[in-house]
């Protein structure tokens, strides 16, 4: 009898995912602004930042679907419609261009502005390259009126300077043990998340759903046994690397190890090994077979 295969996991787009937990100060933040918007104008742009995969653009999906009601215009800007400069997808980008904001200040002049409130929504903005953030710098220095901007930002220091400094920044915070917790009853019923998966989350959800698409976890928790194991080989530790070499998703749950040990001294070179991998083409088993063995030096 064939084993039964492990369905795979189904985490829903922020587009369509309604659970949010957590933030709650935030949104009531923008619900007071909102409230009072005939007495006080409402400020036209608001940066949602913090760490990856903490529910930035869930919220900012909750609030654009509260403000433009089905009624008025939605514009979304991310890597899933990011276009070249023939209008065609890109989907191996990894910064939007500028044809994709381009293409949507076309649509947003073509809008029928019928009075409803409009809302541009740009996950993330630190992922634009520097003509697409030029070219929302322009839109941003003269708001259209009734139009709200939700910008989602994973690293503020990623983005130009003069593109803060027009935005309401709210500094969104990694979620709570208990708040992951809640996420995990939700999205991974039936599964046992450990509290180790947890702290190694960091307070974001969205890398607990990325170590369990790619088995992450398992791997983590093999590699901290075997490292923690007096009597570990160097064999054991080459088949180590193997098991994490071929998922470069996975090439991080060495420094979370090192964080793990407490071995602050060896995260600046670990860092720079990781990247080099990617850059340099090197043989990512070798170069994470040195890394381990150099945590196993220490303890």
């Amino acid at each position: 009898m064939a084993p039964k295969k492990t369905p795979p996991f189904n985490f829903p787009d922020p587009m369509d995912n309604d659970t949010l937990i957590g933030h709650a100060a935030a949104f009531q933040t923008f619900m007071d602004a909102w409230n009072a918007r005939d007495t006080h104008a409402i400020h036209p742009v608001w940066m949602l930042a913090g760490p990856r995969g903490i529910g930035k653009a869930t919220l900012a999906y909750k609030i654009a679907k509260m403000v433009y009601g089905n009624v008025g215009d939605f514009f979304i800007i991310d890597l899933a419609r990011n276009i070249d400069k023939d209008g065609k997808v890109k989907s191996d980008g990894r910064v939007i261009s500028v044809y994709t904001v381009r293409a949507m200040i076309e649509k947003m002049q073509m809008s029928s502005m019928s009075g409803d409130w409009r809302v541009v929504l740009i996950d993330a903005v630190d992922e634009l390259n520097t003509a697409a953030s030029n070219a929302i710098l322009k839109l941003l220095e003269e708001p259209p009126a009734k139009t709200l901007f939700l910008l989602v930002v994973h690293q503020l220091s990623n983005v130009l300077p003069t593109v803060r400094s027009r935005a309401r920044v709210e500094k969104m915070h990694p979620l709570s043990i208990g708040e992951l917790r809640d996420l995990c009853t939700k999205f991974l019923p039936g599964e046992d998340v450990s509290t180790a998966t947890l702290r190694l989350a960091n307070g974001s959800f969205g890398k607990i759903a990325n170590l369990k698409k790619s088995g992450g976890d398992t791997v983590y928790s093999e590699l901290i046994a075997m490292l923690e194991n007096p009597r570990a080989t160097a064999g054991d530790m080459m088949a180590m690397a193997k098991k994490i070499a071929p998922s470069p998703e996975l090439h991080g749950i060495l420094l979370d190890a090192i964080a793990f040990f407490g071995l602050a001294d060896l995260y600046p070179a670990a860092t720079h090994a990781i990247a080099d991998i990617a850059r340099v083409y090197l043989e990512p088993e070798i170069s994470i077979y040195k890394i381990i063995n150099d945590i196993k030096k220490c303890l």
